[in-house]
């Protein structure tokens, strides 16, 4: 699936649209350039989850837990885990920082720069690329890595149509 941002904006309409398809346990891995505009798609997602307070890049943190209170379908989802491994070296450092057992935690977990440590990722997880042009407009492609995740790519292809 791929769709188009023409704005920051717009890219946090498309993470509200992604929020409303999560399920507990969804993992979403945000591949792109620095400034594509993969924080910006996570703060679409928070606020339609209902996230209070300011979300921010996780980069020196590396992980930033928040809590969510969300009506409906997004209602189930607890916590919003959002990691960022663009400063860590190494795949042991993932350990260090309880990577696994966030991913097990109920949540839902989106991990920007994963492509840092491909063999690192769930077997079930949605791939996002956001990949920035020289005109402000952003490519968002989906790829599905298990059968979960081709559900959530299409939930998303659907909720963004009726949105847009």
């Amino acid at each position: 699936m791929q769709l188009v941002s023409h704005s920051a904006e717009e890219t946090k309409r498309l993470g509200a649209a992604l929020a409303a398809c999560l399920q507990p346990g969804d993992v979403v891995v945000l591949n792109g350039d620095l400034g594509a505009g993969k924080t910006q798609f996570v703060q679409g997602v928070a606020e339609a989850l209902g996230v209070t307070g300011e979300v921010t890049s996780p980069t020196f943190n590396i992980l930033l837990t928040y809590d969510c209170s969300g009506s409906g379908l997004e209602a189930s989802v607890l916590r919003l885990n959002h990691f960022d491994l663009y400063r860590l070296e190494s795949a042991e450092d993932l350990d260090d920082i309880g990577y696994w057992d966030v991913l097990e935690d109920g949540g839902v977990a989106f991990i920007e720069w994963g492509d840092k440590f491909p063999n690192e990722m769930p077997d079930d997880y949605l791939e996002v690329a956001i990949i920035s042009g020289t005109d402000g407009v952003r490519s968002i492609k989906a790829q599905p890595h298990s059968t979960r995740a081709q559900e959530l790519c299409a939930c998303w292809g659907q909720v963004a149509e009726e949105r847009a």
